[in-house]
């Protein structure tokens, strides 16, 4: 499995995929959603890209493009890619066993599949198949992806949670749009995989898929992202929200009511897009 790790990332290493996709050229500010950051006493930005058009409604422009932040649970996504495509994870019924340990999430004090973690955002499932990947494999993902400021620190298994690694909101949406489109260095087992278990509605009406992150900052604020799409009329749009509020604040539901609140302002989820 070694062997396969290596060569596939020596095929890939000399590429280069950024994941920035934002212009000052294609991008409409929309500061009427500055009004569901307000009602939850959080700050943050919020963008939604149009592929068919190849723009951009953003609230929060500076932030979007030039603030970048722990990924948190988001990094999920390529977690899961790079375990896929080296064999880590064989595939997304894979199990790992629960090891006994108990922590406040009860949808994690049990064996699990990797369907199941990607669904609970199970943070001792991921952290073993970091530990199974490796901090020189996985080093070499994150440089070949220019994922982020690509830095792992000092431990396989918590860099994405504890402010080593940091991505912006807009580094977020280019990785999700290559995500969808295939373009990432992953073959397309791993990749269909991946985009299968982020899909969390999928209804006449549209398609909507995502990956939730939560985690502190340095300076003690909470912080949450909800990354993904949302696809009307086999139509993909994408989109990144980022927020931050005080340190006790209950992000994980605000994020997502936030999300589907601005979704629909913007004329999603009715199937008329």
């Amino acid at each position: 499995m070694m062997i396969k790790s290596i060569s596939v990332i020596i095929c890939v290493i000399a590429c280069t995929f950024l994941l920035k996709g934002c212009t000052p050229n294609n991008v409409k500010i929309d500061n009427s959603i500055k009004k569901y950051f307000d009602d939850n006493q959080v700050s943050g930005s919020f963008s939604i890209f149009d592929n068919g058009e190849g723009s951009f409604t953003i609230y929060n422009l500076s932030r979007y493009k030039d603030s970048a932040y722990l990924p948190a649970s988001t990094f999920k996504i390529v977690n899961s890619l790079i375990g896929l495509q080296t064999g880590v994870i064989t595939n997304e019924k894979m199990l790992i066993k629960w090891d006994g340990i108990k922590r406040w999430n009860e949808n994690w004090n049990k064996d699990l599949t990797m369907e199941e973690a990607f669904k609970f955002s199970a943070v001792p499932y991921y952290q073993e198949v970091a530990r199974r990947i490796g901090k020189d494999t996985m080093q070499l993902w994150l440089d070949s992806l220019h994922y982020g400021n690509k830095k792992i620190g000092n431990r396989i298994d918590s860099f994405w949670l504890d402010n080593s690694l940091k991505i912006t909101a807009d580094e977020q949406l280019g990785l999700v749009k290559q995500l969808y489109f295939g373009k990432l260095p992953f073959n397309k087992f791993s990749t269909e995989i991946v985009k299968k278990v982020m899909v969390h509605e999928n209804n006449s009406k549209y398609l909507l898929a995502y990956k939730t992150g939560f985690g502190y900052r340095e300076n003690g604020n909470a912080l949450g992202w909800m990354v993904g799409w949302v696809e009307e009329n086999h139509h993909p749009y994408f989109f990144v929200l980022n927020i931050e509020g005080k340190h006790n604040m209950d992000l994980v539901a605000i994020r997502t009511n936030m999300l589907m609140n601005i979704l629909k302002q913007e004329g999603f989820l009715e199937g008329k897009r």
